[in-house]
C-alpha cells in the first residue's frame, strides 16, 4: 500500500487543472510545435509528437490547429520558436519544485519563475538539485473498487513497469514515459478505464502539508501555472485538506 489521500488529491487537482482550461490550448500548441521540431512530424516515428497529439484529441482541439503546430514545427510554417527551460526549486517546508517551461526569452522567464518563488514563500534553486527527487514516468489512476489482481494482471501484460495499491484503495499504474499510450489503450480494451492519467515528473517521496501550510503552497503553485511561460508544475506537496 502506498500513497496519502492520493484519490482525493487527484480530483482535487484535476478541478483545478479544469477551471484553467483557457490556457491549455495555448500550452498544447507550444508542445506540439517543439515535439515536431525536434523529432520531426511523424507520430509513428515521434513519441512525444504523438503524446502531444492525444492530449490535444482530448481537449478536443481542432484537427487544424494541431496541423499548423505541427507545420510549425517542421519549418514548413513561420513561427516563433520555443525553447525548453527547466527550473527547480523549493516551497514551503522543504517541498520540492519543478517548472517545466517554453519560451522565446530565457532571460524573461527566470525573472518571472524567481519573482514567483519568492513573492510566494519558495525558494528558487539550482540545476538539478531537486530533480533526482522525481522519475519521469506516466501514471493511470483508478477508481477505489477495482478489481486489483485482474487489473495488475493486464497491466503488466501490457507493459506497465508497476502496479501500486493507495491507502484510500485507488490503484494506481506506472509506465515508462513513452509506453504511456499503449499501456492505456490495451487497459481499456481489457475493460479498464482510469478516472485520471497523464506523464509527468513523479515525486518519489510526499511533503504532506496541511492547515495554513498547505494554502500557502497552493498560491505559490498556483503563481507558478499561471505564468505564461510555464507549461508544468511538479511538485512533492500533497496538500491534506
Amino acid at each position: 500500500m502506498a500513497g496519502h489521500s492520493k484519490w482525493a488529491n487527484i480530483q482535487h487537482r484535476k478541478g483545478r487543472q479544469d477551471a484553467k482550461r483557457g490556457k491549455i490550448f495555448t500550452r498544447l500548441i507550444k508542445e506540439i510545435t517543439v515535439a515536431a521540431r525536434l523529432g520531426g512530424g511523424d507520430i509513428a516515428t515521434n513519441p512525444r509528437l504523438r503524446l502531444a497529439i492525444e492530449k490535444g484529441k482530448a481537449e478536443s482541439m481542432p484537427k487544424d490547429n494541431m496541423d499548423n503546430a505541427i507545420k510549425r514545427g517542421t519549418g514548413q510554417l513561420e513561427g516563433v520558436t520555443y525553447e525548453e527551460a527547466r527550473y527547480e526549486g523549493y516551497g514551503i517546508a522543504g517541498a520540492a519544485v519543478i517548472v517545466d517551461c517554453l519560451t522565446d526569452n530565457k532571460v524573461r522567464t527566470v525573472a518571472d519563475v524567481r519573482h514567483a518563488f519568492s513573492k510566494y514563500g519558495g525558494n528558487m534553486g539550482t540545476d538539478g538539485c531537486v530533480a533526482f527527487q522525481f522519475k519521469h514516468c506516466g501514471s493511470l489512476l483508478f477508481a477505489p473498487g477495482t478489481n486489483e489482481d485482474a487489473l495488475m494482471e493486464a497491466a503488466l501484460e501490457a507493459g506497465a513497469e508497476d502496479v501500486q495499491t493507495n491507502d484510500d484503495g485507488s490503484i494506481e499504474v506506472i509506465t515508462g514515459p513513452w509506453e504511456f499510450s499503449s499501456v492505456q489503450e490495451a487497459l481499456e480494451k481489457a475493460g479498464f478505464k482510469a478516472e485520471f492519467g497523464e506523464v509527468s515528473m513523479k515525486a518519489q517521496n510526499e511533503t504532506v502539508l496541511s492547515g495554513d501550510d498547505a494554502v500557502r503552497m497552493q498560491k505559490l503553485l498556483d503563481a507558478l501555472e499561471s505564468l505564461d511561460d510555464v507549461q508544468d508544475v511538479y511538485t512533492s506537496a500533497v496538500m491534506d485538506e
